[in-house]
């Protein structure tokens, strides 16, 4: 088994009511990548619905309420709707708080399933971006292991040279992060996993040269193919920043130029000193929100 799809897995308790498990291996910092939770979530709705028919999240829009720590958590789905084509359902992630008997919720979403067509055409779609091959870009894993989250142990990501500046103390101030993106061991994406690599660069921030925690607030994700075999190019940026937060829009081509995702979320803008636990308050827990992309 796959370390993603160990990740995935549940222990279903009753219908609609599963347990999981959020390791240390998919952390940045000291909360779970979210784009690891938003998997989870899919993946504890695709579970749930009657008879596998519509396996494949067509859209997915999550609010992120506190930051997944590493322990175990408790998914809750529920189907809206089924019609003979889609089903919408939603779901809750939660966690227990220590030291209390209650559940804290890490994540909601709401999101539409259905079976995407492989053959299907193509009417319209932007291309693959021009961008240096994987073994012309820079090779995240090769970074020290005291600047290297674990989070990338679990993946392959080679990011594109013009956009790693920020890392030498030169961010090119464009706003953008894209890279070829692939499993380390070796697994094929797919429908699922497409959600982790949405969320599983650096934060457009970095290259606005601002460093630090970029907490998600909401995102929402399209998948529009089942990826083939082989990398998966990410393309993000960010074009507006106002009132302390800002958007990501995110893009992924399979290895033969097809788009086959594209997701926007709000985030807000990192701060000094600001991380899980550091003392700001959310809604949902003190001290706790969700890491972005990458955060």
């Amino acid at each position: 088994m796959s370390e993603f799809d160990d990740a995935m897995r549940l222990t279903v308790l009753e219908p609609g009511r599963a347990r999981c498990e959020f390791t240390q291996g998919w952390l940045i910092g000291r909360a779970v990548n979210g784009g690891v939770v938003m998997a989870l979530a899919a993946t504890a709705l695709r579970e749930h619905l009657s008879g596998g028919r519509h396996p494949d999240p067509l859209v997915l829009s999550a609010y992120f309420l506190s930051a997944t720590l590493p322990g175990p958590g408790l998914a809750h789905a529920q189907v809206l709707r089924e019609g003979r084509t889609m089903t919408t359902a939603q779901v809750s992630v939660t966690q227990p708080r220590e030291g209390a008997e209650v559940e804290v919720e890490r994540l909601r979403a709401m999101a539409t399933f259905g079976e995407l067509d492989e053959t299907a055409s193509a009417e319209r779609m932007p291309p693959l971006p021009a961008a240096p091959a994987p073994q012309d870009c820079v090779d995240t894993r090769q970074a020290r292991s005291d600047f290297r989250p674990p989070l990338m142990d679990r993946i392959d990501l080679r990011l594109d040279p013009a956009c790693v500046g920020w890392a030498v103390g030169k961010p090119s101030r464009q706003g953008r992060m894209r890279g070829w993106l692939r499993f380390a061991d070796g697994r094929p994406m797919d429908t699922i996993s497409l959600l982790l690599a949405l969320d599983a660069l650096p934060p457009v921030t970095f290259d606005l040269g601002l460093r630090g925690w970029a907490p998600t607030l909401e995102l929402t994700a399209h998948v529009r193919a089942r990826p083939a075999p082989g990398w998966v190019f990410v393309d993000c940026r960010s074009e507006t920043v106002a009132g302390g937060l800002f958007e990501e829009d995110a893009r992924i081509w399979d290895s033969t130029g097809r788009l086959v995702a594209q997701s926007r979320q709000l985030a807000a803008l990192p701060r000094p000193g600001w991380a899980p636990g550091s003392g700001d308050a959310t809604p949902a827990e003190p001290g706790e929100s969700s890491p972005g992309p990458g955060e």
